[in-house]
C-alpha cells in the first residue's frame, strides 16, 4: 500500500532547465506529484547571496525512505547537482521532510526532517498542500508550525 511523502524543493542556481523557478518545476515534474504548492521565491539561508525557488510537493510511493532518498540523491545528479558547500548555490535540492509512516532514522536519512520545522521556506510551501498533517514528534500540524515559525521572524530585530 502506497504511503505519502512530503518532499521540500530547492534551487538558486540555473541549469539544463533554465532559470531555479523553471528548475524547480522541471524537478516537479519528474516526481509525479498529487499535490504541488506554489513556487516561492525566497532569501537564501548561510553564505549564499542568489534568492531561492522553492516548493514542496505530495507524492505517494511503495518505497521506503531510503529507497526514495536514494532515487532523489539521482534526480539531484541528474539536474547536475554537485555536493559542495553547505547551504551554497545549488542546481536542485529535495528533501524527505515528511513521511505518512511516521518517523525513520537511519545513518542517511531522519525523517521528519531535523530542520523543517524552523524552515520558514519549507512551511510556507508546505502549508498550502498540507495544513493539517502532523508532525509525528511535536504532535503540532504543518499549519501551527507555520504560524510559530512566523512569529518567531516577526519577535528578530530588523537591521
Amino acid at each position: 500500500m502506497p504511503t505519502s511523502y512530503a518532499i521540500a524543493i530547492g534551487s538558486n542556481r540555473r541549469g539544463r532547465h533554465g532559470a531555479p523557478a523553471r528548475e524547480v518545476a522541471a524537478a516537479i515534474a519528474a516526481l509525479d506529484p498529487v499535490h504541488v504548492s506554489p513556487i516561492l521565491l525566497t532569501a537564501p539561508l548561510g553564505p549564499s547571496i542568489r534568492r531561492f525557488a522553492n516548493a514542496a510537493l505530495l507524492i505517494e510511493s511503495d518505497e521506503t525512505p531510503a529507497v526514495l532518498l536514494a532515487r532523489l540523491k539521482a534526480i539531484e545528479r541528474d539536474f547536475g547537482r554537485r555536493r559542495g558547500q553547505r547551504w551554497g548555490a545549488r542546481v536542485i535540492d529535495l528533501d524527505i521532510v515528511l513521511w505518512s509512516g511516521g518517523t525513520w532514522r537511519d545513518s542517511a536519512l531522519t525523517v521528519p526532517h531535523v530542520a523543517f520545522r524552523a524552515r520558514r521556506f519549507v512551511l510556507d510551501c508546505l502549508v498550502h498542500i498540507a495544513p493539517a498533517w502532523r508532525d509525528p514528534v511535536t504532535g503540532l500540524s504543518v499549519r501551527q508550525l507555520t504560524y510559530r515559525a512566523q512569529a518567531v521572524d516577526r519577535r528578530r530585530p530588523r537591521p
